[in-house]
């Protein structure tokens, strides 16, 4: 965002690389966020004084004008003749509650079939994904969504290998993401993938998304996904012991004395409430005070990390990221970290 004291910049373009096309579909009932959030990413790149650095974004909608977003605001959108397939570097498809009705308007599908195959980019964000599985665009490939939704796409469109938790995917040229803020996500791997990871970091901080996540991380936290499922809250203290002891021994007798069951009863209740077995659960917490952990400036190396965390020793902690976030400790320190 541009400082209080000075107006926002915008790059001089005169003499410098021509600025890549982002085109961004708008219809009623759009999500905005699905819209605003790659939209302010892409924006950013005004304030960085890069020769190369720079997006062209358009608003494009059918007959062009003010499209209702599912909030209620309007965006001012350009009509889609108004541009040429082939002038777009990147296109972008959001979601919203509006992409049902999106599928019979027969004018902006057929615009965005001729857009496919000439752009050098095509992305969806959450429900977004549809679209691209309408037209064929995800035949064969992998593909994310809205966590809520994957089951409806991969039943509707089984070519598609939909991954459930990602927070988006690239396969090729083609981009898919979950829902509303996976969508910042997603456009910051695209400014990594132009520009470089010390831009897109500066970005994410810019933004204050200190977390640009890896998009194989998963859409939510495991430790909230047992919190989700465990509707009754019955073994929340048990979790608060677990935090404040994750280096002690956390087997399955020592948490069933602590939750007042025999072992055996407690393997199961805890399985049956979280959907996880006590080790898996004892793991994810673990895994969620080393990230805190590794994000911080203060923190040691990744041994003490491992140690502090309760894993004993970093290859220990180093197969349990893989296992819930997909990438190391190491990597994650590198993307993450607070400086």
């Amino acid at each position: 965002m541009p400082s209080k004291s000075a107006k926002p910049r915008r790059l001089d373009l005169r003499g410098k690389t021509a600025a890549k096309r982002a085109a961004i579909v708008a219809f009623p009932g759009v999500t905005l966020l699905d819209i605003s959030g790659p939209a302010q990413v892409f924006a950013e790149l005004q304030e960085i004084e890069l020769a190369a650095a720079h997006y062209s974004l358009s608003y494009l909608s059918t007959a062009g004008g003010l499209v209702q977003t599912d909030v209620g605001m309007m965006i001012d959108t350009a009509p889609i003749s108004g541009v040429r397939p082939q002038q777009i570097d990147t296109l972008i498809i959001p979601g919203g509650p509006g992409i049902w009705r999106l599928r019979q308007d027969t004018v902006l599908m057929q615009w965005i079939m001729e857009v496919l195959p000439k752009a050098r980019r095509i992305a969806s964000v959450c429900l977004g994904a549809f679209v691209l599985a309408w037209t064929g665009a995800l035949d064969g490939k992998r593909a994310a969504t809205h966590w809520r939704y994957c089951p409806r796409l991969a039943d509707g469109f089984p070519s598609i290998r939909v991954e459930p938790n990602a927070i988006f995917v690239k396969d090729g040229r083609v981009w898919s993401s979950a829902g509303v803020s996976a969508g910042i996500d997603l456009a910051l791997a695209m400014i990594e993938e132009d520009f470089g990871h010390t831009i897109a970091l500066d970005i994410a901080r810019r933004l204050v998304v200190f977390l640009k996540r890896p998009g194989g991380q998963s859409q939510f936290s495991t430790v909230l996904a047992a919190q989700a499922s465990d509707v009754e809250g019955r073994f929340s203290a048990l979790h608060a012991w677990i935090v404040e002891n994750l280096a002690g021994d956390l087997k399955v007798d020592t948490l069933a004395e602590k939750a007042g069951m025999s072992p055996r009863t407690f393997a199961r209740a805890y399985a049956s409430r979280t959907g996880m077995t006590p080790a898996s659960g004892v793991e994810a917490l673990r895994v969620e005070a080393a990230r805190l952990l590794l994000e911080s400036s203060e923190a040691g190396g990744v041994i003490e990390v491992a140690r502090l965390a309760g894993f004993g020793d970093d290859e220990r902690m180093r197969r349990a990221f893989i296992r819930h976030l997909g990438v190391s400790p190491s990597e994650y320190r590198s993307r993450f970290a607070i400086s």
